[in-house]
């Protein structure tokens, strides 16, 4: 596969460059070394597509997965406790996940909820969604999961992998696609979300 299309939002991929670029030239040869056609093997039933053979999703999930963790990329989960006090949470953030609980209870939080998000891969401070899911999973990495770990201290920049609207079109409807989530990104104006992210389109 290649990379047809990039967007970099807060300089993500001008930061990738200057002090991660080995890691990126990794994820770039990692994304060339799936070859699509490989898992071009689920038999659509939609009305408009019926019969054709169309990428599987979880197959090619499956292969990523595979390639990144052979390079020493590794799924990785950031526990924290929830607050609704702003004061209390912002104070929190970058403590342990045990840290929080007892500094929650000390400050009248009387049973602190327990939370945690994963992300596909993480190495030195990078985190990588490969995502061919549904347009909700894509707004929670880029708005919710990537924020999270940014903002707990456990990576420095978030990398989302998407189809582009190319190659979208050969698979089930409902995924979502690099061009309609760049947009999204570009309507929420220059800053958010706060992260420094790169969002890359791939292809066969």
């Amino acid at each position: 596969m290649k990379i047809a299309q990039k967007y970099s939002h807060l300089n993500g991929e001008e930061y990738l460059i200057v002090h991660y670029n080995k890691l990126y030239k990794e994820i770039i040869s990692v994304i060339e070394s799936i070859k699509a056609d490989d898992f071009k093997t689920k038999v659509s039933k939609e009305k408009t597509k019926k019969g054709n053979k169309l990428y599987s999703p979880r197959e090619l999930n499956t292969a990523f997965d595979r390639a990144f963790q052979k390079v020493g990329w590794n799924e990785s989960r950031y526990s924290y406790y929830i607050t609704l006090n702003r004061e209390l949470m912002e104070k929190s953030l970058l403590m342990t996940t045990n840290e929080q609980k007892v500094f929650l209870q000390e400050n009248g939080e009387e049973s602190p909820i327990y939370s945690y998000n994963q992300t596909d891969f993480v190495k030195n401070k990078i985190a990588v969604e490969v995502q061919f899911g549904k347009y909700s999973f894509v707004a929670y990495d880029l708005f919710v999961k990537h924020m999270l770990f940014y903002s707990g201290g456990v990576i420095n920049l978030g990398i989302e992998i998407l189809p582009t609207k190319k190659m979208q079109l050969q698979m089930s409807s409902g995924v979502a696609y690099y061009e309609g989530e760049v947009y999204n990104v570009m309507r929420q104006g220059r800053n958010s979300p706060p992260v420094p992210l790169l969002i890359l389109g791939i292809e066969p």
